[in-house]
């Protein structure tokens, strides 16, 4: 294994993920017109979409989707740790938990951590990862985390 992670944009390969190492992958911003968008095409509760119903709610304001916050997650996990030469997709989240809601302003945080990695039995030309991926706001408070399996491509010369 290298000592250094290729950067975003840059190829990944299985064998370029460790296990038990933390990735730092960014951050974004979240943003109201964002949050009540989002939530307006998929997740339409009033304490996502209508300010003033919202501040009369248990949450006191707007709150982001939990849908949206794992979709922002998910857009950094992409950009950041995954590469396009590698990845073959995931069958699934083995857990998925929102810990506090999300607020418009919010600065989230988001960070992998390699599980386990095992060549495919099966299958010589990849191997399997098991992340989790947290979330945290700029509180340095948890409010996201994900445990998922991906499949990832080997480079050419490793398989052996």
């Amino acid at each position: 294994m290298s000592n250094s992670f290729p950067g975003p944009g840059e190829d990944k390969y299985f064998e370029d993920y460790e296990a038990g190492r933390v990735y730092e992958l960014g951050s974004v911003q979240v943003e109201l017109a964002e949050v009540v968008e989002f939530a307006t095409r998929y997740d339409p509760q009033y304490f996502h979409i209508d300010e003033s119903r919202a501040k009369e709610s248990i949450y006191g304001g707007i709150i982001a989707s939990g849908w949206h916050t794992a979709s922002m997650m998910m857009r950094i996990f992409a950009d950041n740790f995954l590469s396009d030469v590698s990845s073959m997709g995931s069958p699934g989240l083995d857990e998925l938990r929102w810990y506090l809601p999300v607020r418009p302003g919010d600065t989230l945080f988001v960070s992998a951590i390699v599980l386990e990695t095992r060549l495919s039995k099966s299958k010589p030309d990849r191997g399997v990862m098991r992340t989790r991926t947290e979330v945290h706001n700029q509180s340095h408070t948890l409010v996201l985390s994900s445990t998922a399996v991906n499949f990832m491509r080997r480079r050419q010369n490793d398989k052996t």
